[in-house]
């Protein structure tokens, strides 16, 4: 059976939706987007400061289930530019071992939530 949870620290989504679905071998996240974690600095519009934003908050959330990004099986990208993926890609990266990169999808979304520039949903899988 799946747990559907809020994080706390966060905004109540502002759609019908959890930010995580947790399950006995998956954690589902909910896309977020520098906007959705801002803690009183706008980084919106500098699309590294955004990734990393989201990236760090992800990381966060992973942690509450016990999970680091070695156990992240798939990511989804939305730019509001992909002209800016290799600027966004050069922060995704750090977060990831380079041997070891999820299955990943990466488009062009050009009205993302809040006026960012970047939105990151993953799947992770869960020590059983």
């Amino acid at each position: 059976m799946a747990d559907y949870v809020n994080d706390p620290t966060l905004p109540a989504p502002p759609f019908p939706g959890s930010h995580m679905v947790i399950d006995d071998r998956y954690v589902f996240v909910s896309g977020l987007t520098a906007s959705d974690v801002q803690d009183g600095k706008n980084v919106i519009g500098d699309i590294k400061e955004e990734t990393r934003r989201v990236m760090r908050e992800l990381a966060r959330m992973l942690a509450l289930m016990e999970i680091s990004f070695d156990e992240v099986l798939r990511v989804d990208i939305h730019l509001a530019d992909l002209g800016d993926i290799g600027e966004m890609d050069s922060v995704y990266a750090e977060f990831f071992d380079s041997r070891r990169y999820p299955a990943r999808t990466c488009t062009e979304s050009p009205r993302l939530s809040g006026g960012a520039s970047v939105e990151i949903t993953l799947m992770a899988r869960r020590s059983t």
